[in-house]
């Protein structure tokens, strides 16, 4: 679930952080800048290890603060695919059961990775699992704050840096200081998650632990 990543990065300090030591000040800075923040085909950042090696540190002209080159390793919040975790429901929709793991909330089981036959209850917005038994079906239902278990099957990194402004339509030419780029409102865009993972708990085992546990 967790690895530890290498990375190298040049830190800058500010004037005001030369009175603590230099391995406190990275640390902190290097925190400030990665921790909880997702990194691109390398997963969510949780809080530095260590610090491998530190290069010469070298103040610019016309900036009072030192640049320095760190060699550190990082925690990462990076599961590898199949392995098996356990989380939260945290709700329900038509596109499948969302979970959390109460510091990452950006997990998704569709509805075809469920037990099958699974059925969603527009009424109670959950889904349930049509458990047959020799008595007939009975449902079980994936209630919101139920413990899950489930295998991650895939994930999907989304690039979130920031793009230019869209090109102003021809014939209503922006104004000085005017936004050419229309409202996200109006273009109807959906911020997506930079990091997500896809589940399945279509397996023996998988699934709500109340329902292996009884």
């Amino acid at each position: 679930m967790f690895v530890l990543v290498e990375m190298v990065d040049t830190v800058r300090i500010p004037p005001w952080n030369f009175q603590s030591k230099l391995n406190e000040a990275i640390s902190e800075e290097l925190n400030k800048k990665l921790a909880n923040k997702v990194v691109y085909n390398v997963g969510l950042c949780i809080c530095l290890y260590d610090i491998t090696k530190l290069e010469d540190s070298y103040i610019f002209p016309g900036d009072g603060a030192s640049h320095t080159k760190v060699h550190f390793r990082y925690v990462v919040f990076h599961p590898f695919l199949d392995e098996i975790l356990v989380g939260k429901i945290k709700y329900c929709s038509q596109e499948g059961v969302h979970v959390t793991m109460d510091f990452f909330d950006d997990i998704l089981i569709p509805p075809e990775s469920l037990q099958q036959p699974a059925k969603f209850d527009e009424a109670e917005q959950v889904w349930l699992w049509e458990y047959e038994t020799d008595e007939g079906a009975h449902d079980l239902y994936m209630d919101q704050g139920e413990e899950i278990r489930f295998r991650v099957a895939d994930e999907l990194f989304v690039d979130t840096s920031p793009t230019g402004p869209a090109t102003a339509a021809k014939e209503t030419p922006a104004q000085p200081g005017q936004s050419t780029a229309p409202p996200a409102e109006e273009r109807g865009e959906k911020k997506e998650p930079p990091y997500t993972l896809i589940g399945t708990i279509c397996e023996p085992g998988l699934g709500l632990l109340s329902w292996w546990n009884s």
